[in-house]
């Protein structure tokens, strides 16, 4: 078995709405039926013992090597702890080949899972060991290596619950929620909207007091000290016991707490030292550990923490009864468990030592042994949940020092006997303010009931209904998708809406390219989702990167399919008919929000039967509005958008809207059927939106076909009293559609000038000028930049055998060069003549068409 070109579909794709690992794998001829394999299946549970049934049960199917990786590799990720459940193998033409597609919830560890999956095929095909502990231990460590932690994917899932989309924009805890100008950012439990300034003051311990102080919030006296003899000085001017700590620490890390004597300080200040350079020293409070979380104006959760402890049972020393509870599952030695192992170092024998202890000590039966003198989960505490306990006069001082600070979201630490009663009235209070808190006290305490503490931050972010979405459309199909993308960001901007489109000429924000290429793909479209100006996006969805990827979103508002020809790039990447095509393009269909519109070709059977697959509405057009699809879908009160003579007509049950095609110029009148039919879905697609009508009619007459608006679309020029169109069209049914465009137009005399993509079949490409040599008189062959492929001539070899028998073409020339052939053409003009420009090199060309014409 060889497993080849392994890809990450990092958003819904043609398997499924999840990511996923995508693999090629070969089979030879006998793993094409592992059960023909002797003793295979036992020997592959011999290793895997919790893998799941190879088929279901009572079926005798043959299954093939490609099938049982993809079991394993989903079984690995399982029992290593992560949430996949979607797996799928799919035969191809090719003999042995097949597609294997496993579910991931974090892209390493998904391709990890395929390679150890494979290991584990070939152990149980070569009766070689297999050590699966080893793999799921690897799998899980890379797992909490690389997900976000407990409060940053609480958050995340709040986010989730709400249908509002997120994006990881790290490796570490900075999120993305929303989608452009919509959108808000996390870091760990801190948000975008709280300053830096605020931050700044939280890690400020010593002016922190301050402020609290100020504003009549309980807080311990304490100064900065210099040195240890300053320290042990300050320890005597605020009155023993004391707190030694650094002036910026946090998560406990070098504090001591509860110092009586010079000794114990020096060593608490050396400890503080290795942190920070800037040393505390503060009144000791007696009482509990108690931490308040403050989500913008209300207390959301209150825990208790504890230091940790282990009890004596009379038979085992100290470091033993630490092993021994570090055994609990719920312990782990990160952030990722509701509690943390126990540690045992020199701040551990420090506390054993002031309780008369040693590490072999054997502890009397029931006594309590403190190995921290503080409470942190992260060394070791436990907590308990004290929410419903907590004072009004206690959550509002709280609340007050959370917003002296400028904290949206704080931890506040106070030390006092209890919740249950004001902090002034048991001579408590706040030692500590922390921006971006943990969460994983509320949400997973010790003791008591979790805290629904991610929903609160979000409901902080976005208000009730608010899911962070900006309008996504997305446009598919064979051709007219570059034309009807760029008229339906035309119409959005028309709106008063700052749009972010994509398509084969590049990334543009409010009409402003800012990068160039064919950027059809999922990676340029979530480049514009990330750009904060944006408040609407348009996305050209090409096949490559639907197949490469996925999408780059999860829902889209509008999907617009705008035909399936089978000139489509058919034969590649398994995608062999026009069936299989469909499928692939419907991808967009299948991914529209339930509030969401599909706007589908009527004409085109292959477009029609994906409104079957769309979760939201669906919007027909067509030119005929006698279609029957249009009829029964207007009858039964949806929208349709056709012609009536020389009207484009809006419809919805007896309402309609009606533009003048003789104010729409990209349709010359409604001369240039498929500018009318990228008209109609464009403004489906518009009025999806909630674009109004006078917009909608304001952008369709100021949307000119010219080549600095919809370059390489039907750019049409004067040159010498000949007309000379320049189009991109490069696969048979877009030749057909340019043929009746042209064939509506006078000339004297027709020629063309073309050239052909090397990635298109033997007869797609004998076909386009099978088509064009009916239609035209002359005809002027180029070899264009890129032959994807091919033999330098093989595609001019093909133009040159789809001309053969032509019923009109008298003349056929091969011209060396793009540029070359349009000068040629250019020269060959007289009035009245009309030369159609196939051009493959789009900005470049139509510039040198430009340069020609202006020099007259």
């Amino acid at each position: 078995m060889e497993v080849s070109r392994v890809r990450a579909l990092r958003g819904p794709n043609l398997w499924s709405h999840h990511t996923s690992i995508e693999a090629i794998v070969a089979c030879t001829s006998a793993e094409q039926d592992v059960g023909a394999l002797p003793d295979f299946e036992e020997r592959l549970r011999a290793r895997f013992p919790e893998m799941s049934p190879l088929q279901t049960l009572g079926h005798h199917d043959r299954i093939a090597m490609a099938q049982v990786l993809e079991l394993a590799a989903l079984g690995l990720q399982a029992q290593a702890g992560c949430p996949v459940t979607f797996s799928r193998t799919t035969a191809t033409p090719e003999e042995g080949i097949f597609q294997v597609v496993v579910e991931y919830s974090e892209e390493v560890v998904g391709r990890l899972a395929m390679d150890l999956a494979a290991q584990l095929c070939a152990a149980a095909a070569a009766d070689t060991p297999f050590d699966l502990g080893a793999a799921l231990l690897q799998l899980r460590d890379l797992d909490e290596d690389v997900r976000l932690g407990p409060s940053t994917g609480a958050i995340v899932q709040a986010a989730v619950a709400r249908n509002i989309p997120f994006r990881r924009l790290t490796d570490g805890s900075l999120v993305m929620f929303g989608w452009g100008s919509r959108q808000r950012k996390i870091q760990a439990a801190e948000i975008d909207s709280t300053g830096a300034i605020a931050e700044s003051i939280a890690q400020d311990k010593e002016l922190t007091k301050q402020l609290l102080h100020a504003a009549g919030v309980p807080v311990p006296l304490g100064r900065v000290a210099a040195d240890p003899d300053d320290a042990w000085a300050a320890a005597l001017e605020i009155g023993l016991p004391v707190v030694i700590k650094p002036k910026d620490g946090n998560q406990g890390k070098g504090v001591t707490v509860n110092v009586t004597t010079r000794e114990q300080l020096v060593a608490g200040y050396h400890a503080a030292a290795e942190f920070r350079d800037h040393i505390l020293v503060e009144r000791y409070l007696p009482g509990h550990d108690f931490r308040l979380l403050v989500i913008g104006n209300k207390l959301i959760a209150a825990a208790r923490r504890d230091p940790p402890i282990v009890v004596g049972d009379g038979k085992h020393t100290v470091r033993e009864l630490v092993d021994q509870v570090n055994l609990d599952p719920r312990r782990g030695n990160g952030h990722s468990t509701s509690l943390t192992k126990i540690r045992f170092d020199d701040i551990a024998l420090a506390s054993l030592s002031k309780q008369g202890l040693v590490a072999e000590s054997v502890a009397a039966k029931g006594q309590r042994v403190i190995l921290r003198n503080n409470a942190n989960l992260s060394t070791g505490g436990a907590a308990s949940d004290v929410t419903d306990d907590v004072h009004p006069e206690v959550a509002a001082r709280a609340i007050a020092a959370a917003h002296m600070i400028g904290l949206d979201i704080c931890g506040v630490d106070l030390v006092c006997d209890s919740v249950l009663k004001p902090i002034e009235e048991q001579n408590g209070g706040i030692v500590e303010v922390n921006a971006a808190p943990g969460l994983r006290m509320h949400l997973s305490p010790s003791f008591g009931k979790g805290r629904p503490v991610g929903e609160a931050i979000i409901a902080s972010m976005f208000a009730d209904g608010d899911d962070g979405r900006i309008p996504v459309v997305a446009v598919t199909g064979t051709n007219g998708k570059t034309t009807t993308v760029r008229l339906i960001a035309h119409l959005l901007t028309a709106g008063g809406l700052r749009t972010g489109m994509t398509n084969t000429d590049g990334v543009y924000i409010e009409g402003r390219r800012i990068d160039s290429g064919d950027c059809s793909g999922p990676r340029s479209a979530r480049n514009v989702l990330l750009h904060p100006d944006v408040d609407a996006a348009v996305f050209e969805t090409a096949r490559g990167g639907l197949l490469r990827e996925g999408l780059a979103f999860d829902r889209c508002q509008v999907a617009v399919v705008t035909n399936i020809g089978a000139g489509d790039h058919l034969g590649l990447n398994y995608i062999t008919t026009v069936e299989d095509l469909a499928v692939l393009k419907r991808v967009i269909v299948q991914n529209v929000a339930d509030s969401g519109v599909a706007v589908l070709n009527a004409n085109d059977p292959a477009v029609v039967g994906m409104a079957n697959n769309c979760r939201g509405s669906v919007t027909f057009f067509t030119a005929d509005c006698g279609h029957p699809v249009m009829s029964t879908h207007r009858a039964q009160g949806q929208r349709v958008v056709y012609v009536d003579g020389a009207m484009l007509v809006a419809a919805q049950g007896k309402v309609e809207h009606r533009i003048a095609l003789a104010d729409v110029p990209i349709t010359r009148s409604g001369s240039i059927g498929f500018q009318v039919d990228n008209v109609m879905a464009s403004v489906a697609a518009a009025w999806a939106v909630g674009t109004s009508w006078d917009d909608i009619r304001t952008g369709l007459k100021s949307f000119a076909n010219e080549s600095d608006n919809a370059p390489g679309r039907f750019n049409v020029f004067s040159y010498r009293g000949a007309t000379v169109i320049a189009d991109y069209g490069h696969n048979p049914d877009a030749i057909l559609a340019l043929v009746g465009a042209v064939e509506s137009m006078p000339a004297k005399r027709r020629s063309v000038v073309i050239s052909g993509a090397g990635d298109r079949r033997d007869e797609d490409i004998r076909q386009q000028t099978g088509i064009l040599g009916a239609a035209f008189d002359d005809v002027l062959l180029y070899q264009d930049q890129c032959q994807r492929g091919r033999a330098d001539g093989e595609v001019v070899a093909l133009l040159r055998q789809g001309l053969a028998g032509a019923a009109r073409t008298t003349h056929v020339d091969e011209i060396n060069g793009e540029f070359i052939a349009i000068d040629t053409a250019l020269a060959r003009l007289g009035e009245g003549d009309l030369c159609l420009i196939l051009i493959d090199q789009v900005d470049a060309a139509l510039a040198h068409i430009a340069g020609r014409i202006a020099q007259g």
